[in-house]
Parts: C-alpha cells; structure tokens; sequence
C-alpha cells in the first residue's frame, strides 16, 4: 500500500509558474513561490482498488510567506494535510474494518506510515540558523559535563526543543530563523574551554558562563558578537589576556572576569566599549597600567580592578567619568604614585577604595564629593595631616590606617552623622582623642560606631571617657594609656580581643506556632514578618554577594536593603527574610535571602513555577538599578529543594510558530485515536497469545543478578513477606520510595524499600548501586541483606531496625528517652560508620545526606547509618586512607543539614559529612529539628554559646550530666559546623574526640544501655577528669570498630 501527498502551487491564472519540484520516497511535494497551496490526497489506493480515496482542497495564506524558509515551509502545510487527513480517515474507515478483518494489517501499516513521515518531519525541522546549531554542537564539544547538564544538546532544534540554558529570540529574523539570544550556563559544574565558535552567535546578548571550573583563554572571536550585552565569566578558572577584540562589542552593559588567572595588560581598546557600565577585573594577575583612555567611558558606573599586579600611576582622567560611582583599586602596586588632587572632582562617586597600593603623598581634599560614603585609603606611604575640609554627611567608613600621617584627628570628623568606622592605627597623629565624635551623634538601636585610634601619640582625652555602649574605642599604643588618673583608660587601652563583624545572624522567629500547623518535612517553615499569623510557606533560598557596599556595618542598612530587593523583585516586604549574611575579604558581603510566597494567592504555601522562573530571571539578567550604597551584586546559588525540587529553570521555548504546535497536537490527537482504535481490535483477538509471549521474552531477557553476601528475592517473595504490601506493614517513606516491615519465609524480619515510579532506574545502575552496598559492612552501617528486580519493580531489603531512627528518640514518638551516656554512644557510632565510607570503602563514599532520621537503632541502641540512595563515590586516590579532595554534583540533601559550602560550590567533600555530623550533635545535645519554627539550630547553638546560655538548650530529658563533658560535645558540634570546611576536624578526629569524652564519662553512664529516665541534679564538673588533649588519645581508631582490608573496586555511578 502506498500513501502519496501532493502539493500543488497555483502562481495566479497560470498555475505552474516558478515551483520547484521535490521528490522523497513517496511523498510528492510541490512548492510555490507565491505561498498559496492546494492539497490533493489520494490516499490508500491499493492493486484491487477495494481502498477508499478521499480529496482534500485547502487555500493556505501564509502571511510571513516571504520570511519562511522551505523546510519549515512544508512542514506547517504536511502537519494541516495530515491532520485532516487523519479525522476523515478514522470515521469513514472503522466500519469497514469491522468487516473486514483481513484488512486490518494494511491499515495498520498505513497508519505507522502517516505518523513515521510525521515525526520525521519534526526531527527535521530547522527553525534556528544552522550557524548558530553548529556554533553551539562546537561548545559543548569543548565541555566537560559531569553532571549532564546540556544532555539534551543533541536531539532535534535548540529553539524547538529548549536546549538548558538556550534561550531563542520571540519572533522570526530576516533570514527566516529566530536565534539564539542568551547562553546562561552559570553554575552547572562545567569544566573545560570556551569555544571560538561562540563568535558565530551573531545574535547573542547574554553569554553567561559565571561559577563554572573552566580553563584556558577568552576567545577573541567572542568581540565579534556586536549584539552582546552581558558578558559574565567570573568565578573559573580562565587565564591568558585578555582580547583586544572585545573592545568592538559597543553594545555591551557589563564584562565581568573576576575571581580568574587572566594576566597581561588592561587592553586600550576596552575605551571603545561605549555602552559599558560595569567593568569587574578584580582578583586576577593583570600588570601594568590602567588604561587612562578608561576614562572615556561615559557610562561606566564601576570600575573594580582590586587584587591584581597593576602598576605605574593612578590616571588623572578618571575623575572625568561623569556617573562613575565605584572605583576599587586595592592591593595593587603603583610604584610610589600620588593620589590625583583631581580626584576630589568626582562628582558622583560612592566610593574610593585605594588600600594597599604602595600610594604615597598627602591625602587630598575630597571634600566637594557630596556622594561619598566609603574612603578606604589604608596600608599605603601617605604622609602629611588629615584635610580638615567637612566631608560628605552620607559618610560611613573612614579608614586611613597603616600610613604616616601626622598632625591632629579634624573636628570636622563629629560632624558626621551616618560615621560607622573611623580608623586611623599605626599613624603619627597627635593631639587629644576625639571624644566629640560620639558625643554629637544620635545613635539609633542598630547605629554603631568603632574608632580605632591604637599606635599614634595622642596624650590627652578631649571631654569624658564614657563612651555609650554601641561604640567600640581602640587606645592601645598611645601615650594616654599611660595615664593611671584617667578613670576607665584601662578598659580601652588593654589587648582588645573583640573581632570585627565577621558572622552575624538574623533572628526572625515568629510567635509561638503550634507544631502541626506547619509540616516537619524540613522545607516549610513560619514566615517571620508575614501578616498573618503562623503563616506557613516553603521559601526560595538564594545565595547572594555584594560585591562592594559602600559600608563597613550591616544592620543600619537590612531594612534598606530589604527594600530595595523586594521592589525590583515585585514582592512585598514580609516576603523576604535575610538567613544570615558575613563580610568577607574585600570587603565583600556574603549572605542567604528566603523568598517566601505571597498570602494573597490560592495556594499559597509555595511559588508556582513560573513565579519561580521570574524572579530568577531578574537576577540572571541583571535588571536590578544600581545601588550606590549596595553597589555590585552577584548570584552565587539558586538551589531548588523540597516541593521546587522538580521546577524547571528554562522559559518555554519561544521560538516555534503557534501554527505548527497547533498542527502537531491536532495531528498527534487524531493519530492517536485510529491507532488506538486498529490496536484495540488486534488487542481482543490476540490477547491470551500475546501475554504469553510477552511473558516469556520478559523472562528469557532479564539478566539475574549474582552478587555475593546478597540474595535475589522474586517478587512474589516481596509480596509475600509484605501482606502484599499492605499498608499496615508499612514503616517509613522516603526519597527513595516507601519502606515495609516484611517477614521472610525463615522468619527473619526486614526493611523493604520499594522503588516509586520516578525513583526506577537502568538494570545496570541498579547492578552498581547492589555491588556498592553489598561491600559495604561495618557494624554501624545497616547491612544489605537482598534485593528483587522483577516485574517492573526494584526492591533493595535491609536488615530490620527495631528501634526505628534517632530522630524518633529525639521526638515525642517514643516514650522512653536517652541518657546522655547512650547519645555519646550514638554519636560515636554514627561517626565510626561514617569514617568507614571516607577512609576504608574503595572507592571512598560521601554520604551527603546525613540526618537523625537516617540513622537507626537497633535492638540494643546501636546506632547504625542508613539510606544511600544519595551517595556520591568520590574519585580513587593511590594511598590507602586518605579522603580525596571532592566530588561535583548536583546539590541534594535536606535543608537545616547542608553544607553551606557545598549549597554554594557544588563541590561535595568529606567534610560537608562532617557539617551535617555536627547538625546531628546539635539535635543529640538540644533535642530540637534543624529547623523549626523559623529557627536553625546551629544559629541558635552558636548564639547561646556565644551569650554564655548554653546550658539552657540542653535537652532535658536526657538528665544528668557531667559538666566538663557536655562542654567538650557543644565544643566538637559548633567546630563540625564551621563555615569554612578547613576549619571543621576530620572524621577521624571526630572519632578521636568522642571516644575521649566517652572515657571521661563516669562508669555506669559510659557502659549502661538500660533506658533510663532522669529527673535529678547535674553533677558538678569533676577536677579528677583529665584534660589531655583528646587528639593525642590513645586509642586505636583503625582497629576500634572499622573493617580493615581491601574493599574491590566499583566504578562510580
């Protein structure tokens, strides 16, 4: 049987004038020039002519009919005349094959041929430039993709079929296609190099690559993209210099490379750049001088070149850029140049930062700058005395320290009211202190001020030495400290051990919310400020970065800066909450927003996805107004977890004509409607035959798993052992799927965790993850005991742990209570498994989801570490025992446990184990969730033992307690909790610390297991305890409960 579609072109009277004829198997297709179509469809014709014919006669007018190109051309027409074709085929055909049964082969056939040269049809569909496909083919090539990001860059059209992170123009070109008009690959664990290619992206306006691990040079060709906006390459590893051929891109807003190895020189054609309004060069290796043609930049707003090797001088010229308003050049080297005097003619500058620049001369008088509030002139060779000319009233950092100015501290320094440092250490100064500058100030709740005056020569104290509480003096060094008559000297000349503003945390806690009110799954929590009471909502979690505020104190500006966010975001104020933020080395200020949903929508307890889309939108595009108090911001992580998990980043593609999606449902529709109806009446003669057959080849093609120290269960075995999983036997649902208490046909009880639908994977993943766990045996880990892959289903089974998770203990859901002896011992046995996975499974294993309610108790309160359904297998290193460094991958885990340095870098290692460990102390120590009722609980932790309350977070219920001991647990929690993973121990140190504290426990608290329920007095702290340093114990860790040996190699999933 043969199927033919003719498409025959009418130019005017004439008809046949100007076509093009092509033939492709057995479809016929002619094309006018004109764009009017007519379709004659002849159709089922077989040798004895018992088929049908129907004619079809349609008038196409194609408005872009000029713009289309041929291929896509044909496509819309074929999509139409196929899909009338298919609904007058159905009705006037399915009599007959009742009838005629014999037929049914033929119509079948005929059916597959029509929906085959449909979808081959789609998959040939050209709607993006072929330059422009090839360009991006050529990128990926140059990429190492370890998480398969981009693996779905391989089939069909990127407009099409919406390529990660391609974006594609709304409306046709000139040239018949739409293109390719953003590339934001940003975070995506990306390695490798950038692609020439890039340069054939004619169209491209965002080319975003920031927070990947890539390498090698900046493609000159990347110049020849005229249309690019943003260009943001920041946070890799990229080195060479940079191209001169970026100096054409005249249309480009923003170049950031910061936080790379580019070297060489700042290019003088970058003073072609004639749209440019932030330039981001900061924490390189460029040399040489700056550019003084830089300051032909009318439009620039931020120039950061800080951290590099510049030299030579500071260019005069630049105070002629008219809007600049950042200009950061620290720890450079300029070879003993003076600071331009025509740097006080800035007329819209916010701040001056020159630290550390080898500058030398006088200060100039920056006075007529009535924007500035950030000067940072430190560490330099200036000499000379402070002008005494007012500076601007926005003023909040003032730090002129590390030079060798003399002279007296002006008065005009108490005339500032927003001043929140004022530092001028390690100068020559003289005269009295100023004690007028905290006196004329009207501090508010959140106003603070640190002056810091040590090491210069002031003799003499101006007024009273009684400084209010928010503000911090630094004497030491000075002669007046010297001064014994002087009442309270002492308490600011002594060494001062308080630190700068390094951590802070927020504390919004809402009211008092009952419990169930709000779900315990980690992501929902209270809103703190929201309108209505114990509102409760899942938020967005962001990290976020400035990148050069003009202020040195946070707390007077949240409610700004909370403000400001908010509006450019669309959302009201109760919306956001500030997670916690830190300064950072710059300064810079680190910190974590939660974006919660509005109260006004229906559903209201989360984002919807295109919500989702928007905001992150309007971060990725930089659509935010410049701030000059905030300055420069940038996006360091939008991790989707909980009921986002599942959002998709990518904007629905734009690019494929409504024409054509309405021909392919309508022509899909009708499709499948005569393929279901032929295959129902095939399906009630042949049923009984084709089950059999199918069971058969079922049973002949699946490969039986032989694994030693595991066995293979059938599925009737699961079913059985289940009360055909009844939901009375079941105990637990996770990320994996539910988990059943079963009994064997032995009688043995186990944990059967059965595989959901979206949890199934390939046979030979499921093969690897069965040979991973079944090497892995140690006593705190639960064993593998089998597994089943059959009918469809994929079931691992474990040992059975009677006491159920430590977070049950923690809570309400078990009566009895632990000791603090039993949770030392729980502690010390989560640590011993986990140091098993780091240091003797090979290849090693980080957990990444550690949490209370992974590990299980058994019938005698040991505990045992479960669920590796989120495991990473980290990369094999030659010498036995060591951690490898880390793994990248997709952030997962649950929130109040994460690792805020693997949230941020994507990078897993050994230690964000650790920070999750120490979560779990946190909740042995307090018996509080991670995260409840708007709190985190290792901010609440740190807080109170910071404050010195410590004691009252203690749990309770666990009784009695040695004194010295606990302190030492709060201790080892807070250091596995460090932000900075260097600073957290081991697990091995982990181990080393626990089983010291455990044997300064008294006899019958350290060896009990008896549950106990105290209700007495804590003991004293005991002088007989020793105080050895617990990383010099004596015990053996390697042989205390770990398995040594050999474990054979698995190759990573």
């Amino acid at each position: 049987m043969v199927g033919w579609l003719v498409l025959r072109s009418r130019g005017g009277a004439g008809g046949g004038k100007n076509k093009k004829d092509i033939e492709t198997g057995s479809v016929h297709i002619s094309e006018a020039v004109d764009g009017e179509m007519w379709m004659n469809d002849n159709a089922f014709e077989s040798e004895k002519s018992t088929a049908f014919s129907i004619s079809i006669n349609i008038q196409i007018d194609f408005s872009q009919k000029a713009r289309l190109q041929p291929l896509r051309f044909k496509l819309s027409a074929i999509c139409i005349a196929f899909t009338l074709l298919s609904l007058c085929f159905l009705p006037s055909t399915f009599p007959n094959l009742l009838g005629m049964m014999m037929r049914v082969s033929d119509c079948i056939l005929g059916l597959w041929v029509w929906c085959c040269c449909l979808l081959l049809l789609l998959a040939a569909a050209q709607i993006t430039d072929p330059s422009e496909v090839s360009a991006l083919m050529a990128v990926k090539e140059k990429l190492v993709d370890p998480m398969k990001n981009l693996r779905n860059w391989k089939n069909g059209d990127p407009c099409t079929f919406n390529w990660t992170g391609v974006l594609c123009s709304d409306n046709l070109g000139s040239d018949g296609y739409f293109h390719v008009q953003e590339l934001q690959l940003l975070n995506m664990n990306l390695s490798g190099t950038l692609a020439p290619e890039l340069g054939q992206l004619s169209h491209l306006r965002i080319l975003d690559f920031m927070w990947n691990e890539l390498t090698g040079s900046i493609p000159k060709e990347i110049g020849h993209i005229s249309t690019l906006r943003l260009l943001l390459l920041n946070g890799n590893n990229l080195s060479g210099s940079l191209p001169e051929e970026l100096g054409y891109l005249s249309n480009l807003n923003r170049l950031q490379i910061d936080l790379n190895n580019i070297s060489g020189e700042v290019p003088e054609a970058l003073a072609n750049l004639s749209s440019v309004r932030h330039l981001h060069f900061n924490n390189n290796s460029l040399s040489g001088q700056i550019p003084p043609e830089l300051s032909q930049l009318s439009t620039l707003l931020h120039l950061l070149l800080d951290n590099n090797n510049l030299s030579g001088y500071l260019p005069p010229e630049f105070s002629n850029i008219p809007d600049l308003r950042i200009l950061q050049l620290d720890n450079n080297n300029f070879n003993g140049s003076d600071i331009p005097a025509s740097y006080g003619n800035f007329s819209r500058l916010a701040k001056l930062s020159l630290r550390n620049c080898s500058l030398q001369g006088a200060v100039p008088d920056l006075s007529r700058i009535s924007s500035l509030s950030y000067l940072d002139l430190s560490q330099n060779h200036l000499t000379g005395p402070i002008p005494s000319n007012k500076l601007s009233e926005n003023m909040t950092t003032i730090d002129l320290s590390d030079n060798q100015l003399n002279g007296s501290i002006p008065g005009s320094f108490s005339d500032l009211p927003s001043l929140q440092t004022l530092s001028v250490k390690n100068n020559l100064l003289t005269g009295p202190v100023p004690t007028n500058i905290w006196q004329n100030m009207s501090f508010g709740t959140s106003a603070k001020l640190k002056l810091d005056l040590r090491n210069n020569s002031f003799s003499i104290i101006q007024g009273d030495l009684n400084p209010p509480v928010n503000v911090t003096l630094r004497l030491g060094g000075n002669p007046v400290c010297n001064n014994a008559n002087l009442l309270n000297i002492s308490l600011f000349c002594g060494s001062e051990s308080g630190e700068d503003e390094m951590r802070t945390y927020l504390n919004n806690s809402p009211a008092q919310c009952p419990i169930q009110a709000c779900p315990t799954d980690d992501f929902y929590e209270y809103v703190p400020a929201s309108p209505v009471p114990c509102f409760c909502a899942a938020p967005l979690r962001i990290g976020y970065r400035l990148k050069s505020p003009s202020f040195s104190y946070f707390p007077p500006y949240i409610q700004s800066f909370e403000a400001y966010v908010t509006s450019f975001l669309n959302l009201s104020l109760y919306q956001m909450s500030i997670d916690s933020y830190s300064w950072e080395k710059g300064p810079r200020l680190r910190m974590y927003l939660k974006l919660f949903p509005s109260i006004n929508n229906k559903n209201s307890s989360a984002f919807d996805d295109s919500e989702v889309q928007r905001i992150r939108g309007i971060y990725t595009s930089w659509t935010f107004r410049g701030s000059d108090l905030f300055g420069p911001y940038e996006l360091l992580n939008f991790t989707l977890l909980g009921p986002y998990a599942d959002v998709n980043l990518e904007n629905e593609s734009k690019g494929i004509s409504k024409g054509i999606l309405v021909a392919i449902v309508v022509g899909g529709v009708a499709c499948a409607v005569a393929l279901s109806a032929v295959v129902t009446i095939l399906i009630t003669r042949r049923h009984a035959r084709h089950q059999l057959a199918m069971s058969r080849k079922r049973f002949s093609s699946r490969v039986s798993l032989k694994i030693d120290g595991v066995k293979e269960f059938t599925f009737k075995e699961m079913a059985l052992a289940t009360d055909n999983f009844n939901s009375s036997t079941q105990v637990g649902q996770g990320g994996y799927g539910k988990v059943y208490k079963g009994t064997l046909s032995d009688k043995t009880v186990v944990a059967i965790k059965r595989a959901e639908e979206g949890s199934l994977q390939g046979q030979n993943e499921f093969l690897t993850e069965i040979k991973l766990l079944s090497r892995l045996h140690h006593r705190n880990l639960v064993s593998l005991v089998g597994f089943c892959d059959e009918e469809g289903e994929q079931m691992l089974v474990y040992e059975f742990m009677p006491n159920g998770t430590l977070r049950d203990w923690l809570s309400a859901k078990v009566k009895e209570t632990l000791n603090f002896g039993m949770r030392l011992r729980v502690a010390l046995g989560s640590a011993k498994g986990i140091l098993y996975l780091h240091t003797e499974a090979h290849p090693p294993v980080f957990h990444r989801d550690i949490k209370a309610s992974n590990i299980l108790l058994d019938s005698k309160l040991n505990a045992k570490v479960a669920d590796f359904g989120l495991s990473r297998l980290a990369p094999v290193l030659e010498d036995e025992g060591t951690v490898p460094d880390h793994v990248s991958t997709i952030v997962k885990g649950t929130p109040g446990y994460l690792d805020p340095e693997y949230f941020l870098t994507h990078k897993l290692t050994d230690k964000s184990d650790v920070y999750s460990l120490g979560v779990v102390f946190m909740e042995l120590l307090t018996g509080m969730q991670p995260i409840s009722h708007g709190k985190n609980i290792v901010r609440e932790v740190n807080m109170a033992h910071q404050s010195g309350v410590m004691f009252s977070l203690i749990d309770g219920r666990m009784g009695s307690y040695p004194s010295e001991c606990i302190e030492r647990f709060v201790g080892l929690a807070l250091s596995c909790c460090y932000d900075k993973p260097e600073k957290r121990p081991s697990m091995l140190d982990v181990v080393r610390q626990l089983e010291y504290i455990l044997k300064m426990m008294p006899e019958t608290d350290s060896v009990s297991s008896e549950l106990i329920s105290y209700s007495g007095k804590s003991l004293s702290s005991s002088s007989s305890y020793s105080t050895r340093d617990p990383y010099v114990s004596s015990s053996n860790v390697s042989g205390s409960d770990l398995v040594s040996g050999v474990i054979p190699s698995i190759t990573a999933r």
